[in-house]
């Protein structure tokens, strides 16, 4: 059986681009105009062009399916915090940090957090999930 202790962490790294803010507009329907209007994001308070949250807290999904705890973890729940937009051209790392897992029951919960290239923290939560016992 898979175990984890608290303080394990692992992470992701990804430069946010045009094409990925486009694409995820397709993939959701979501052309909020301050994420593909130019003009309309210099008008904006944030001057410019932002990604949308939920295209920044995918990142946190991707490290979560792949590393930690990996395939075959099933989301039961996440809290995300908005804390700072992210700008086109930005490199968002997201990580995760074990809190807490509950052997009986395979349940795991992470805290969860997104910084960018300066340091600063765009996104904070905590995610819990069911882990599969016989996946790696």
């Amino acid at each position: 059986m898979r175990e984890f202790r608290p303080g394990q962490r692992a992470s992701v790294t990804k430069t946010i681009s045009e094409a990925d803010v486009y694409a995820f507009a397709g993939i959701t329907g979501d052309f909020n105009p301050l994420h593909v209007d130019a003009e309309f994001g210099r008008r904006s308070r944030f001057g410019e062009r932002i990604a949308h949250g939920m295209l920044t807290a995918g990142l946190i999904s991707a490290v979560l399916g792949m590393k930690l705890p990996g395939p075959g973890g099933i989301f039961l729940g996440q809290t995300l915090q908005f804390l700072k937009p992210v700008k086109f051209g930005d490199t968002i790392t997201a990580e995760v940090e074990v809190i807490s897992y509950r052997s009986e029951k395979r349940i795991l919960t992470l805290r969860t957090s997104c910084t960018n290239q300066r340091g600063e923290q765009v996104i904070g939560g905590e995610s819990v999930l069911m882990v599969d016992p016989d996946e790696n």
